[in-house]
């Protein structure tokens, strides 16, 4: 019983994001690294670009097991590239780089961005959507990341897939809860539909998929050994390269909140809109999405295995204790932003190699060929862009209800979704 009133684990449950402050007061203003103990184990807290770069040693920390199970089979699935280390993590994150992490793969998302994104901006405009910033972004991230994944369907279905996947993300943080069920399930409804399509791509049931695309190559994907991945396998992989774009939705109601409080910035963006005539790749944008991702609460920390022992800026754990980066520490931390606590976009304008921001890690950290950093960033980047810029516009407005964030669920957002109008709509009773 002392041990489990000792366990953080019982205050990462109660206090979520509110979660790390209160580990980063045991020690020094400005430390590295704190004591913890978690799910029973030893453990050290690490923050920062020198927390970051522990982490991300794979000679002292190994990720094969260290997330706990429940996570890890309901959001990344079971046997994906997430839970391996070394020459097997490498080589399947190989495949991912080539899907995902290419500039000309970047460039064949675009005009599907500006596409799905126009459509759902003119719905606001003419009053026959009253869909949320977040609900938005579920369907025009999904139907556009799906076409560009080579997925067969009809725009409806893709849809109502992407409202499963985006339903995962949403509910698989709370173990305790009806949705963490509802996760489970679509979890599996997912990973037999990405089976059933690697099995009929492989067949000739579907007609080939094009070369390059994520369809293609899990299809064909062939492990370090040789052999073609199961198929259940390549589905999985398949579905972990479309769900962090759909998840991308979260961070656009964020956004929605930001864009509502920063008319100034709101302007700035529509102007930038209608001198280049497009929703994508605008620079104002793509920087106020940036400081998005490094303030959004979202994903909070990441766990690691010690694989020998470790003493690190005052704190030691033994192998086999756990080591957990702190990513929302890190992406605020003082030592390494300038005012970390303020909401600044400006910070971003200009700022090209985002990835040499060593404490900038919302998508993980170090490098994205032999590291774990997510190799679909610049895909979230261009889509969350887009969604900021459709925002902008000058044709709709953000309402001011429902922005409030419940800090204690993981993972949250604002508690409306960010309400999203015609500019000229008439303003309804509350109660209504």
């Amino acid at each position: 019983m002392s041990t489990l009133l000792h366990d953080d684990s019982i205050s990462l449950l109660t206090r979520g994001y509110d979660f790390g402050a209160r580990i980063w007061r045991r020690v020094r203003v400005g430390a590295r690294s704190a004591p913890l103990r978690l799910l029973g184990d030893e453990a050290i807290f690490v923050r920062g670009a020198e927390g970051v770069e522990l982490f991300y040693d794979e000679g002292r920390i190994a990720r094969h097991g260290a997330m706990p199970a429940i996570v890890q089979e309901t959001l990344f699935g079971h046997g994906s590239v997430h839970s391996l280390d070394r020459e097997e993590h490498r080589h399947r994150k190989a495949t991912f780089v080539d899907v995902l992490y290419e500039d000309a793969q970047v460039e064949r998302l675009l005009p599907l961005l500006e596409r799905e994104w126009q459509d759902e901006l003119d719905a606001w405009i003419d009053r026959s959507s009253t869909r949320t910033a977040y609900d938005a972004g579920v369907g025009a991230l999904g139907r556009s990341i799906m076409k560009w994944a080579g997925l067969p369907g009809t725009a409806a279905a893709k849809t109502r897939w992407s409202a499963r996947l985006a339903q995962i993300v949403d509910g698989f943080g709370a173990p305790y809860s009806p949705e963490f069920v509802l996760a489970w399930l679509n979890r599996r409804w997912s990973d037999r539909h990405t089976q059933r399509l690697i099995e009929a791509v492989r067949t000739d049931v579907l007609p080939a998929a094009e070369e390059g695309t994520a369809l293609y190559e899990w299809t064909w994907h062939r492990d370090e050994h040789g052999n073609l991945l199961p198929s259940r396998t390549a589905g999985i992989e398949l579905q972990n390269s479309i769900r962090p774009m759909i998840a991308v939705a979260r961070f656009l109601a964020y956004a929605a909140k930001e864009l509502h409080d920063r008319p100034q910035w709101r302007r700035r963006i529509a102007a930038e809109n209608a001198e280049r005539g497009s929703l994508v790749g605008g620079p104002l944008a793509t920087a106020f999405a940036q400081e998005i991702r490094r303030t959004a609460l979202f994903v909070p920390m990441l766990p690691g295995w010690a694989t020998a022992d470790i003493e690190f800026d005052g704190q030691r754990v033994a192998a086999g204790g756990r080591v957990v980066l702190d990513i929302l520490g890190t992406n605020t931390d003082e030592r390494s932003w300038e005012r970390p606590g303020a909401f600044d976009p400006e910070r971003f304008v200009g700022v090209d190699d985002y990835e040499a921001l060593r404490a900038f890690v919302p998508h993980g950290g170090a490098d994205v060929a032999r590291g774990h950093r997510c190799p679909g960033e610049k895909l979230a980047i261009a889509g969350l862009a887009a969604g900021i810029a459709a925002m902008s516009d000058p044709g709709v407005s953000i309402l001011d209800s429902g922005l409030e964030v419940n800090r204690r669920r993981m993972p949250t957002k604002p508690a409306s979704g960010g309400r999203v109008r015609a500019a000229d709509a008439p303003a309804r009773c509350p109660f209504h």
